[in-house]
């Protein structure tokens, strides 16, 4: 910052470089030293000092560049041909942040001439003060330095210099933004005027005063009538205060101008000595820094009173919004809960009343082409029930209007209802993505207004209603399909039993007369050509069908017997290694004559197997005849078997033949037949592999098919002994 000068002041002011050349001065140094101030410029300041005191500032001056520490001390001026002038003078040392020494700010202060004439009391006093005020001026700021008050630091300031300077009057003085100010402490002799909280206007200080004062600069007036640079609006306002001297030093806040430090005397004026000066400066300037860590700690003490304001605040928030979750997470579980519309209603109003605190919360449900509003569940603790109440929707037009748009509001009744009285409400639609499904109603006092977390708190209920009443008409839906179709399944089933036991009377029937008709054609020697004689191969086709019309029957009616009530299992125990090998006999002539290859793996030791054998040998019987019908020629049959502890697992795999993945989630329907997957056109009915799975089931076991790189594989796993069998419920009763 550069040095401003008070250009009107007494005391002269200057600054001097690390090379102890001028840089600047003002008038009042100019007077001093007898030079022009357009001659000043880059003269060196140690060589207007007399040479008999120049070793010895020079030598102050040079420790204080080390030190950094500021120093006063009495020396002569040359004054060109004049008589050497007597002064004081005070330097203070000036640095950048980083603590390099920059220049010497400085003033110099006109000893009175008794001292340059004589070696008087006077002289012999001010030479002793030096040890004596700075040793009080340290113990001072010790006691100023003490507390972190700025009641008791300013106080602790104005006591310690009106006992040290023995002045009439010590008082701070602190600035407004306008540069008025007030009087916050004073020590003053009872025969003077107090000036203890009085607000002072200087209209000239903002103009005369500022930048010096500003500058850090103390000021001593020996006689206020006699000063040449005082305002006359300042020397009324000091008459006003009954002073004759005045002494006054700034006290700054963060290099701003804070107030100032200022002694009076009353009685008569004084010549201010220079350890005065110097002592008021060191006192103003510990002030300063004194108020400085005031402010600080009360701009400490307010960022934690703040910060703990906000932390209480925060910790509110949170509760309310752990609060508000919970609320809202306990509705929300227990109304996604039910599937019932009127059980979820019910929950919902509920829960909400009590969360809410209100007189009464309902929910109603819509019939929008009726327009009307059905009031389907309430809870109430004072106020009349209305549930079962029909609304029309046309008699309040505007609130439904907003209700239908997906909106809600709030409002109090202005007349008193004849039931109600006057009451507050709140009004929030149930609605999702495809529309308006009806609303909840919240009723409280008149006072009440409900606020943001209320409206959350509803919205956010009446969006889980939605979710819910929506989900329950899908479900009431599913289930009514479900119904329909068991009912469906179950007239289909019985008129398969029917037709099947209506129809195996008939085939019973025809079979038994292609049986003689055989025997009849024998007699008579009409087989004996068969590839030439067309009645032959008219035999052989009707014999065939009959077959095939039996076996279709028999499954129908074995499924039917299956799903309808298990037959009780008729358990023996088999050894697999050598029952398998009979059981797969007839099915190695049907694979050579198919150019298939069928192959048997055995685990070496498989145990004994407790199970139904008849339906064992069924489920076999079924996979080896699906293998051999669906594997085409120079592709490989395996059956395997192997067990552990507790199951024995049975597979049936065919190469050259791969199933998809769509196909295999429906390969085990009853009818399902794979298109395009029979090399050899047995045909079939769909029913083979429905029936391998009911009667694994009944032996308490399952099957399961796995196809992917050229190979299909169906796997049979049941318990090494069979489970005591169990009715399954009819379709009718489930």
């Amino acid at each position: 910052m550069s040095l401003q000068l008070a250009l009107n002041s007494s005391i002269g002011v200057f600054e001097i470089d690390a090379q102890a050349r001028l840089i600047q001065v003002n008038s009042a140094w100019c007077q001093l030293a007898a030079i022009r101030l357009e001659a000043v410029e880059d003269n060196d300041f140690f060589l207007l000092i007399h040479s008999d005191d120049r070793p010895g500032v020079l030598n102050q001056w040079q420790q204080m560049m080390q030190s950094h520490q500021p120093f006063c001390t009495r020396f002569r001026l040359l004054r060109d041909a004049n008589e050497p002038l007597w002064v004081i003078g005070q330097f203070i040392p000036q640095c950048q942040a980083n603590g390099d020494f920059v220049s010497t700010r400085g003033t110099l202060v006109e000893t009175p001439s008794i001292l340059s004439t004589s070696v008087s009391a006077i002289t012999l006093k001010s030479l002793s003060q030096p040890i004596d005020w700075e040793r009080q001026v340290l113990e001072a700021v010790h006691k100023i330095r003490r507390t972190l008050n700025l009641r008791q630091i300013l106080n602790t300031t104005t006591t310690e210099a009106y006992r040290l300077i023995q002045v009439d009057r010590a008082l701070i003085f602190r600035f407004e933004p306008t540069w008025n100010g007030t009087v916050l402490t004073e020590i003053v002799n009872p025969e003077w005027k107090s000036l203890l909280n009085c607000m002072i206007s200087d209209p000239c200080f903002a103009r005369a005063d500022v930048d010096f004062y500003q500058g850090g600069y103390p000021r001593a007036t020996a006689d206020i009538h006699e000063s040449n640079y005082l305002t006359q609006c300042y020397i009324e306002l000091l008459d006003k205060f009954q002073v004759k001297a005045v002494l006054s030093a700034p006290i700054l806040q963060e290099g701003q101008l804070w107030g100032l430090l200022i002694l009076h005397q009353c009685s008569h004026p004084r010549e201010w000595q220079a350890w005065e000066i110097d002592a008021v400066y060191h006192l103003a300037q510990h002030v300063g820094v004194a108020v400085y860590q005031h402010e600080q700690m009360q701009q400490l003490q307010r960022a934690n009173a703040d910060l703990e304001r906000q932390v209480q605040r925060s910790n509110a928030q949170l509760k309310l919004a752990l609060e508000f979750e919970a609320t809202l997470k306990r509705i929300a579980d227990r109304v996604r809960d039910s599937l019932d519309e009127n059980q979820i209603l019910e929950t919902a109003v509920r829960e909400l009343a009590i969360s809410a605190g209100v007189s009464n919360c309902n929910a109603s449900l819509y019939d929008l082409d009726t327009r009307t509003s059905t009031v389907c569940y309430e809870h109430t603790t004072s106020l009349e029930p209305v549930q079962g109440r029909i609304v029309m929707m046309d008699n309040f037009p505007e609130g439904y209007a907003q209700l239908l748009r997906g909106q809600y509001f709030q409002f109090c009744s202005l007349l008193p209802n004849p039931k109600r009285g006057r009451v507050a409400m709140l009004a929030c639609p149930i609605v999702d993505d495809q529309g308006v499904l009806g609303d909840l109603w919240l009723i409280s006092q008149e006072y009440r207004a409900f606020n943001e977390q209320d409206i959350r708190l509803v919205e956010q209920v009446a969006n889980q209603c939605a979710i819910a009443i929506r989900q329950a008409r899908l479900y009431q839906a599913s289930q009514a399909q479900v119904k329909e179709l068991e009912k469906l399944n179950c007239l289909k089933d019985d008129f398969l039993s029917t037709v099947s036991h209506e129809l195996r009377t008939p085939i019973s029937n025809i079979k038994m007369a292609t049986q003689m008709l055989e025997l009849s054609l024998q007699r008579q020697g009409l087989f004996s050509n068969p590839d030439s004689n067309p009645i032959s191969r008219y035999f052989r086709i009707l014999n065939d069908e009959c077959h095939r019309e039996t076996r279709l029957i028999n499954d129908l009616l074995d499924l039917s017997r299956l799903e309808v009530a298990e037959d009780i299992l008729n358990l023996s125990s088999v050894d697999l290694i050598e029952w398998l090998p009979h059981l797969i006999a007839p099915f190695v002539e049907r694979a050579r004559d198919h150019q298939q290859t069928l192959e048997l793996n055995l685990q070496p030791d498989l145990p004994l197997l407790t199970t139904d054998v008849s339906r064992l040998e069924r489920i076999l019987n079924e996979l080896l005849n699906n293998a051999c019908k669906y594997t085409p020629a120079n592709e490989v049959i395996r059956l395997a078997a192997e067990a552990n502890a507790t199951q024995i697992y049975l597979s049936i795999s065919n190469s050259g033949v791969e199933i998809s993945p769509q196909e295999l989630e429906r390969i085990f329907d009853k009818f399902y037949r794979i298109p395009s997957k029979d090399p050899w056109k047995h045909g079939g009915t769909g029913l083979g592999l429905a029936l391998v799975k009911r009667l694994a089931e009944t032996l308490g076991g399952n099957v399961q098919a796995q196809s992917g790189r050229d190979r299909t594989s169906f796997v049979v796993e049941i318990p090494l002994v069979a489970p005591e069998p169990h009715v399954k419920p009819s379709a009718t009763n489930s």
